[in-house]
This record gives structure tokens, sequence and C-alpha cells, in this order.
């Protein structure tokens, strides 16, 4: 349950952001401040989360079922994936790069973002169930 919650979270957060996006103010007004708070914070989560998981659930579940390495390797390549992806949305953000070329970056995640959530919940959900891990869900699926 806490991994779909996480995952729900962090697509409401690119939703929040895409939204902030949107709104269509001009450079230097207010949106532009939200937009910089909204993609960092998505992209500090995202990433959060997915370095948890590398760190402490992955390991965890390849020891317990390690039938899954291959499945845990297809999720760590869409991880690193989804970290360029973020990269090029914080250097677009920096840039002060047009609403159009955000817009165009946040698409990418998220297209990339909804398939490997869906995958990772199709293959570890009913894993996740059984699995002992005596650790802080902060620190295994990131801080939110």
């Amino acid at each position: 349950m806490e991994l779909r919650s996480v995952h729900e979270r962090l697509r409401k957060a690119l939703s929040i952001t895409q939204q902030a996006l949107a709104s269509g103010e001009p450079p230097g007004g207010s949106a532009t401040r939200d937009l910089l708070l909204f993609c960092h914070g998505f992209c500090a989560a995202l990433t959060g989360h997915h370095e948890g998981e590398d760190r402490e659930l992955f390991p965890a579940i390849a020891a317990a079922h390690p039938e899954l390495r291959d499945t845990l390797r297809k999720l760590e390549q869409d991880h690193s994936m989804i970290g360029h992806l973020i990269g090029g949305l914080q250097a677009a953000v920096d840039s002060a790069a047009s609403p159009d070329e955000l817009s165009r970056h946040l698409e990418g995640i998220a297209a990339i973002m909804e398939s490997h959530f869906r995958f990772e919940e199709r293959q570890l959900l009913s894993v996740l169930e059984t699995l002992e891990l005596d650790a802080d869900p902060g620190r295994v699926l990131g801080p939110l």
C-alpha cells in the first residue's frame, strides 16, 4: 500500500507542476517562482524515491526473490533513464527555458514515469505484501 501511495503522491506532484506551467504567467511572475519550487520539489521527490528503492528495497527483494533480479535490473535502468530526464528538466528550469520546452520535458518524464510505476506495481506488489523489511518507509520509498 505504501508503494502505491508514494506513486500517487508523485503523480500528484507532477500534475501540480504541470498546472503551474500551464498557468501562463510571464517569466518573473509568481507562477515562475512556483514552477521553480514545484519542479525542484518534484525532481527531488522522484529522485529520492528511486534512490531509496535502489539502496534499500531492491536489494531486499533480490535476496528474498532471486528470480526477480532481471525485473529489478529493468527497474533500475528505468531509474537511470528518469534521472537523465530529470537532469534535462532541471537544466531547462535553471536556464529559464520557454513554457513549451518545459512542458516537453515534463511530458517525457510523465510518460516514462507512468510506464515505470505500472510495471513496478504489476511485478512487485504481491512480493511486497510478504517481504520482511525492517526499515523506515520514508528511507526505502523516499521522503515526500
